[in-house]
């Protein structure tokens, strides 16, 4: 390496040129720091959808939305697939949401079910 002041050879590890004092230029590490792996910490999967399956995610919104009775049935379904899904594939995460698109799910479609019992008892 070569000092960018006087031209005077240095060292590569040379913090100064040894001849002028000048400062050596600032250079990027050689090394790259390790990628941060998204998938992995457990604050990022909370936040973002990584590595979690796309059923799980529609299973969870589709559970929250069975409140409203009639998409109950479809969440459901989708949240069985969700668990078949991340089952299959054992680095997806999501086994909370799909489990909680089952569960609601599963209340909404019993409602719907009586709702529809007796509304047909009715007439």
């Amino acid at each position: 390496m070569y000092c960018t002041h006087c031209g005077s050879m240095m060292a590569d590890a040379a913090a100064a040129c040894p001849q002028c004092g000048f400062p050596s230029p600032v250079r990027a590490p050689s090394v790259a720091p390790p990628p941060i792996d998204l998938g992995q910490d457990a604050g990022m999967r909370l936040l973002l959808p990584v590595g979690r399956s796309i059923l799980a995610i529609h299973a969870g919104y589709l559970g929250l939305f069975a409140v409203l009775i009639f998409p109950a049935p479809i969440a459901l379904l989708v949240g069985v697939l969700a668990v078949i899904d991340i089952r299959r594939h054992p680095k997806k995460h999501g086994l909370g949401r799909a489990i909680f698109g089952i569960v609601m799910g599963a209340a909404g479609t019993i409602l719907l079910i009586v709702g529809v019992i007796s509304m047909v008892a009715g007439r």
